[in-house]
Order: C-alpha cells, then structure tokens, then sequence
C-alpha cells in the first residue's frame, strides 16, 4: 500500500494539467508518489455550478490544492475535502498570478503570514487529514533569508502547520508572467536545505527545476521530500521508476504500452460519460519521449483525438507507430 503520508515524492499542482485525467494516467505509472490537484478556489468549490472536488478512487493518495485567504472559506473547502476522501489539504501561497493577487491569494500572501497561519489552524480545527503550505522563498524584495524564517516559524507556531513544500525561487508580484516567474528568478536549493537545519522538526519539501529522479535523490540527502513539476508532465515516462528508485519497490517498472492500453476502461468510461478523448490524451503525449515514433505518436494523437467519434482505436493506431521502437528489457 502506498504510504498516504508521504511528501517523499509529488507531483506539483499545476493549472490546467494536474486535473483528474492526468492524475489518473500518472497513477498507472507510479502508486507512491503523492498528486495533487491543480488549485481550486474556495469561491468555485463553495459557490461553482460544477463539481470541483470530483476525482477517483484510483488516485489514491491524492491532496486538494486550495486558493483563498478567508479562514472561515478554507476551512469549510477543507472539511468537504475530508468527506470527500483527500488525504490532503494544502494552501497555495506560491502561486504569482495577476488574477490570483487580485483574489487575496497565492504568493502575495508570504506577506501576511499571521493570516496564513490563521487560515491553516482554521483549516487544522476541523480535519484530522494533514493541512499543508506550498510557498515561495520569498516575494518582491521581501527575500531576505530572516523574512522566510519569520514567515515559516509564524505559520508554524500560530498555525500549527507542520509541512511546507517550497519552491526555491522567489517571485516576482508585478512585471513577470506567471511562466517567467517559474523560469527568470534563480533557483535557491542551500537556502531551502537551511530551512531545513533551522527548523528540523518541520517536514520540509522542496519544489523547482528538479528534472531527473538523480536530482531528486541528491535533495533527499537534505530534505524530506521532492515534488517534481514540469518535466513528470512532459516527460510522463520518468514516473515509472519513481516507484523503485524512490521508494524501494522491487516491482519492475510498467511497460509505456502496457500503461497507455491500461488507460482504455477509464477513457471508454469517460468516453460515455461525453468527455472527449483529446480531454485524456492530451496529458499522454510526452509519453514515448526520448524513443523513436514519439513525434508520430503526438502527432497522430494531436490530429484525430478531437475528432467526433473518436475512440481507443486513436490510440491504438498511434502506439502501432512507436511499440515496436520500444527498448525490450534484457
């Protein structure tokens, strides 16, 4: 059984690729490694029309990424997270957005950690799940070493907030693109592994740049955990080791084929349900990177999965371009 509590090994949240499809397809893959959901607003999931809380059980451990800053509202998203089965509830105070400022929320809130600390012990009063904080190293010219100290000991202490997943870059509130902000401003890994030092009672993630499992392995040298962004989405292939490399599994790790065709009951499922395939397949394309086909494989996805009638026979016609490419374990 995987280990529900574990930050050893995430994926990050990230908006419009971490949602149930992509979660579901990750899991065929790796079933140690912690996912998140993209952020989910407390304003959608308390008064949205839709259901932002819909997952499967097959995501198993899976936590919600909540935005807001309004105590009472989080802790009312996070008690219908625990009903709702998440082994998880973790506050974004990372993300730099002009939208997201304009809500009170993400990274402007590393400026008021007494409201983040209130916020967590809010959220911590009415659930046993964990309640976790993905934050920044620091905002604007807040970035001094003692302003990340002083944030991380407040929400510690008042909020009682035991785990923080840090993205190792400071962002910048004003004159840089949400992707500009994970890309221009240096990554910092001693400062996060200085966090760690100073506060070694604290479970301590660290999040930014990690692009191979090796890096992975070196930050847990320091750390508590590694969550992983970009590079487990567009090259989805390196999450079949995670499982092994990380956490000690002896099983092997699944064949690419075999994962893509263990896809086909949930996308006829889905399929009935009126969701298009391109909806699914979308987060597959990067599966085959690195092996001879992978560009007909996106291509032949990318051209017929939008298509009206479009079926598993998409699929199956794109892994005939790229299966017999595959290296066959010795």
């Amino acid at each position: 059984m995987p280990n529900f509590s574990s930050q050893r090994f995430s994926i990050a949240p990230m908006l419009d690729w971490t949602d149930r499809h992509c979660r579901y397809f990750h899991r065929q893959l790796t079933g140690d490694t912690l996912l998140y959901t993209e952020m989910v607003t407390t304003g959608a999931i308390i008064h949205g029309k839709g259901d932002y809380l819909a997952y499967s059980e097959a995501e198993h451990p899976v936590a919600l990424q909540l935005g807001g800053s309004d105590p009472a509202a989080l802790a009312q998203c996070a008690k219908l997270a625990e009903q709702r089965g998440y082994d998880e509830v973790n506050l974004n105070v990372g993300c730099p957005s002009d939208r997201v400022q304009n809500g009170r929320f993400g990274a402007c809130l590393m400026a008021e950690a007494n409201l983040v600390a209130d916020a967590i012990k809010a959220m911590r009063d009415v659930v046993s799940i964990p309640v976790t904080v993905k934050t920044r190293i620091g905002i604007d010219e807040l970035d001094s070493y003692e302003f990340l100290t002083d944030f991380i000991g407040t929400v510690a202490g008042r909020g009682e907030c035991e785990t923080f997943i840090i993205h190792a870059r400071k962002a910048w509130l004003s004159g840089l693109s949400p992707k500009e902000n994970r890309e221009i401003p240096p990554l910092d890994y001693p400062r996060v592994y200085q966090l760690k030092r100073d506060f070694p009672h604290l479970t301590i993630a660290l999040n930014g740049g990690v692009k191979t499992l090796e890096e992975a392995q070196t930050h847990l040298q320091h750390l508590d955990g590694v969550m992983m962004g970009r590079e487990a989405y567009q090259n989805p292939g390196i999450l079949a080791q995670v499982d092994q490399t990380l956490f000690g599994r002896e099983h092997p790790a699944a064949n690419p084929v075999e994962v893509v065709r263990a896809m086909y009951p949930y996308i006829e499922a889905e399929l009935a349900k009126g969701t298009y395939l391109g909806h699914v397949t979308r987060h597959m394309l990067g599966m085959f990177q690195g092996i001879p086909g992978a560009r007909q494989w996106r291509r032949h996805l990318s051209e017929n999965a939008h298509k009206p009638g479009a079926d598993v026979r998409v699929l199956e016609a794109a892994l005939a371009l790229v299966a017999d490419k595959i290296p066959q374990e010795a």
